[in-house]
């Protein structure tokens, strides 16, 4: 038997404030988005903004529904729509906030298992990594240079 040492590193900013001027920006726009998720079952609101190569800027708010498995998170809202309207446009970073309604979210939030699995697929369609940046309502916000920080050993199509 032999042990394999995965080592994740992720940068940990104090605030918005402390991070770079594009990224205070785009965690911005996603706060405002995050105001416009349907969540009336969890009360837990996820707000996604997404920058492209191409300079546009696709945003995305989790959506519920009664029959939980139908409802989409934030990430995956923006990332679809993001492959829908721009097909070849490849996703350069990801902005993400969480917030819940009834008690105070001041932890950063990482995307969920199934919003990693989709933001794997997306960095491994256009061999580039993709920096993601996300926190709760306010406080720290941590920054992961690629999915597989937060996905390692992941599964994509060389496993089919």
């Amino acid at each position: 038997m032999k042990e394999i040492n995965i080592t994740t590193t992720i940068s940990v900013f104090n605030g918005i404030n402390d991070l770079p001027n594009d990224i205070q920006s785009l965690m911005h726009l996603a706060i405002e988005t995050r105001k416009n998720a349907y969540a009336p079952y969890s009360h837990f609101r996820v707000g996604a903004a997404i920058l492209l190569e191409n300079g546009k800027i696709v945003l995305g708010s989790n959506q519920e529904n009664a029959a939980y498995p139908s409802g989409l998170c934030a990430e995956r809202v923006a990332i679809f729509q993001a492959g829908a309207i721009y097909p070849n446009a490849k996703i350069v970073k990801l902005a993400i906030t969480a917030a819940s309604d009834s008690n105070p979210t001041l932890s950063p939030i990482p995307p969920c298992g199934a919003c990693r699995q989709s933001i794997a697929e997306y960095e491994f369609k256009q061999d580039t990594p993709i920096e993601i940046y996300f926190m709760g309502e306010s406080g720290e916000v941590y920054k992961s240079n690629s999915i597989n920080n937060l996905l390692p050993l992941s599964f994509d199509k060389t496993s089919l």
